[in-house]
């Protein structure tokens, strides 16, 4: 298990400015060392391989690099769906949010996960105004921060209508998001009435203000690591704001876990017993609510 302090610090660098200079300074004092921080280094940071719980070119799935008129201009995207459709088959859509360093390997991973489940999933990258996220992850947040942040949830949030004109689509369509992403996925719910959203899942994502969530009336499930403080601290007045609406949720609270605990290309934060739980009530939840169905 790796120190928590290690975990804070990990989680101040991927969320703030701190040069990687200072995070790595910072690091080698509380591992203890030079060697001891360049053997957690290794535990922190994202490797996609892995991550790949549904391989790239898994013979159940068709997946695709798009490009697609938003708004406000282009937008790249990954796309999946399930391989055998029969023309008359009508499935649900899932928008899949990124966290605040753009699309990457996991992201397109989780999407690749929700169209082996029988979905038709798209993941927009927040970053495409920017030319697209960059690969490396230092880059990709500072890119982030600096890009608007208005424009880089617009442009995500396009993915509801492209899901919705999708042919194969069912009438139904839902979101799912982390970290930055939970935060998106709740403000489609608060603007479901516009954009036609039908549920919301948020894993560790801000919470909206609470004259933003009164407009929440669609069902959401909320997943929350125990070690959180930073985004826990808004659970209790979301909670009665949910209560107030009588919105339909579901909240757990998932015991010994970090933010970030469903990533499992960061092996420090993921908890695979955690990781596993959240995603099978996820699923369950999306059945319930998108309806899919596919023949054959």
């Amino acid at each position: 298990m790796v120190d928590k302090r290690i975990i804070d610090l990990y989680n101040e660098y991927v969320h703030t400015a701190m040069p990687r200079r200072d995070f790595i300074a910072r690091l080698t004092q509380v591992a203890g060392g030079a060697v001891a921080a360049t053997m957690v280094l290794g535990l922190l940071e994202p490797n996609y391989a892995r991550a790949q719980q549904v391989a790239p070119d898994d013979k159940r799935l068709k997946t695709e690099r798009i490009e697609f008129n938003g708004a406000n201009g282009p937008i790249k995207a990954y796309t999946a769906r399930p391989r055998r459709l029969h023309a008359a088959d009508r499935i649900g859509g899932v928008l899949v949010v990124h966290e605040n360093r753009g699309l990457n390997g996991y992201i397109e991973d989780v999407t690749r996960r929700v169209a082996a489940a029988g979905y038709v999933a798209i993941a927009p990258d927040g970053l495409s105004v920017a030319g697209g996220a960059p690969a490396d992850q230092e880059a990709a947040r500072d890119l982030f921060a600096k890009t608007d942040g208005a424009r880089i949830a617009s442009d995500v949030l396009e993915g509801i209508r492209w899901l919705a004109a999708d042919p194969t689509n069912n009438g139904k369509v839902g979101v799912v998001g982390f970290c930055y992403g939970g935060g998106v996925a709740l403000r489609a719910a608060v603007e479901a009435g516009r954009n036609g959203v039908d549920c919301a899942v948020a894993f560790y994502g801000k919470q909206p203000p609470a004259e933003e969530a009164k407009n929440i009336h669609i069902p959401l499930l909320l997943h929350y690591a125990e070690n959180d403080e930073r985004i826990d601290a808004g659970i209790k007045d979301f909670r009665a704001v949910l209560d107030e609406q009588h919105v339909p949720y579901d909240l757990y609270m998932y015991p010994g876990t970090d933010h970030g605990f469903h990533n499992d290309s960061s092996a420090a934060r993921y908890n695979e017993a955690a990781a596993k739980l959240a995603w099978d009530r996820t699923l369950a939840f999306f059945a319930k609510y998108l309806k899919t169905e596919v023949t054959g």
